[in-house]
Parts: C-alpha cells; sequence; structure tokens
C-alpha cells in the first residue's frame, strides 16, 4: 500500500492550506455580465465547502466577470482561516472568448479593484491568467513583484507556463504556485510538474478531473473504482494528491452532492499497483 499523501501544504513557506481545494470557475454559471444563474446554491456550495475543511479557493476576475469574486465575498468574507486564491491577466469578451491582457497598468487595476471586490486589504495569492505575448513578459513579472512589495498581494503565482517560462520569472519574482491543465488524461504539464516539485513550488491543476474520459466502461479507472468502492472523480483526485505533495488540485463543481463526493478524495489512499496502473492511462 502507498504512503498517504500529506493533508497540507505551505505556498510561499508561509500560508498552509489543506491541499484539496475548491475551484470558482463554474460558480457564475454560462451567462457573461451577469448575476450566478442560481445563486443561492452558490452561496450554499461555498459555505458548504468551507463546512467540509475547504480553505483553499480559486477564482479570478473573468470568471463572470467578476460574479465569483462577488458570491465568494458574500458567502465567507471575512474568511476567518480561508485563503482565497484570485488571478487576473486573461479578459473574457464573451461566451468562449478569452484574451490575454498583461499590461502592467491593466494588472495592477486589477489586483485593487479584485482586493477592494473580495473586501480584503492584501489579496494572499495573487496569480498571472496567462502571459500576454505582446507584452514584454517582464514587465509583467515586474508589476508582480511592485504590487507585492507595496503589500497589495502577499504571493505570486503564474498559470499556463512552461519551463523555461517559470525559470525566467524566477529571475525576477519569487513564484509561490503555478497553475496548469493537468489530470490523469492530459500530462502535458509533466516537465512544470516536476520543476515544481523540485523547487518547493504548489501546483494548481485546472480542469483536475476529466470527468467525461473517467467514466467510460472497461479502463483502468472502472477497474479501480470495483477494487476501492470509489468514484472516478475520487480516483482522478486521490490520484493527483498522491502524485506529489506540490499538488494543489481545485475541483469545482455547483453541486453539494459533487462537492461532497469530491472531497471524499482525501481519504482515499491508493496501493502502489493502483498508481501504477493510474499513471499509465495517458
Amino acid at each position: 500500500m502507498a504512503a498517504s499523501p500529506a493533508v497540507t501544504f505551505t505556498i510561499g513557506g508561509d500560508l498552509t492550506v489543506n491541499r484539496l481545494g475548491y475551484g470558482a470557475m463554474q460558480l457564475p454559471g454560462k451567462g457573461v455580465w451577469g448575476p450566478a444563474e442560481d445563486k443561492a446554491g452558490a452561496l450554499a456550495v461555498l459555505r458548504k465547502a468551507v463546512d467540509l475543511g475547504v480553505d483553499f479557493i480559486d477564482t479570478a476576475n473573468s470568471y463572470g466577470p467578476y460574479v465569483a469574486d462577488e458570491l465568494i465575498a458574500e458567502a465567507l468574507s471575512p474568511y476567518d482561516g480561508v485563503t482565497i486564491a484570485t488571478k487576473a491577466g486573461l479578459l473574457r469578451t464573451g461566451p468562449g472568448e478569452w484574451h490575454p491582457l498583461g499590461r502592467p497598468e491593466y494588472l495592477r487595476q486589477e489586483a485593487e479593484v479584485t482586493r477592494w471586490r473580495l473586501g480584503v486589504d492584501r489579496l494572499d495569492l495573487f496569480q498571472l491568467h496567462r502571459i500576454d505575448p505582446d507584452v514584454p513578459r517582464e514587465e509583467q513579472f515586474g508589476v508582480l513583484k511592485e504590487l507585492q512589495d507595496e503589500g497589495v498581494i502577499r504571493h505570486i503565482g503564474l498559470s499556463e507556463i512552461s519551463v523555461e517560462e517559470l525559470d525566467a520569472a524566477r529571475q525576477q519574482i519569487e513564484v509561490a504556485t503555478v497553475q496548469n491543465r493537468y489530470n490523469l488524461i492530459d500530462r502535458a504539464s509533466e516537465d512544470v510538474l516536476a520543476r515544481c516539485d523540485e523547487l518547493g513550488i504548489g501546483f494548481i491543476p485546472w480542469f483536475p478531473i476529466a470527468t467525461g474520459e473517467l467514466t467510460k466502461t472497461g479502463g483502468p479507472v472502472a477497474a479501480i473504482e470495483d477494487e476501492t468502492g470509489a468514484t472516478p472523480s475520487q480516483i482522478a483526485l486521490a490520484w493527483l494528491l498522491h502524485k506529489s505533495p506540490v499538488m494543489l488540485p481545485i475541483p469545482g463543481t455547483k453541486s453539494i452532492s459533487h462537492l461532497e463526493d469530491n472531497l471524499g478524495a482525501q481519504t482515499l489512499t491508493l496501493t502502489d499497483a493502483q498508481l501504477a496502473t493510474l499513471d499509465a492511462v495517458a
């Protein structure tokens, strides 16, 4: 039997969180520039997550836009030990329309506005949602460092980056987290995860479950489901937690039952044989 994975991780050396968090992207629903489709349900999910021990919630200014931030503030402020990680630098202009925007004045504006919207004096973790190819990356990293020095943000994170970009950023800033797409099916960021593991940088895998692929009948996940009695989502998340001690999955959902199911992954210990089987899925 493989050893049970650590329950917590310390971001930036001083911000300890439970490793299985919650991602707020789904909360606003499908609408853009409007309220959540089910505001009461969204508030209930957020509060239930915290009741069940979640103390790391990931959001972004583009989720809505702004709707997820407002829901989080209404549901959880003044937070009481809950870390809110946010992002800016990916502008949403309509359904399915996302555009990198890394101009320093925009990133500064969004950090300040997000601080006000969440109702906090300082943002615990502010992540560059994408590196804007049309703006020198040194300028984007530089304004993050300025905001940190000014006390607007506590820790800096980057999203959807390569190893080369991570190493370049570390010449200017202390990178506390990296958020790249990663799951059982998609391992394109394996090298970035390895670098984060080496450096002790938190790795936040977005889209951590890849639900549609996991429910195919007769596959290795189904076999482990039979062996453990766990659900596919629990198996996928438990594999991530076993994969690396710096892994911080943030599964999102608008359903309390799905939330409870996801959090069951924390108590699922996989065998070495099961982990090897899952490692071979991709």
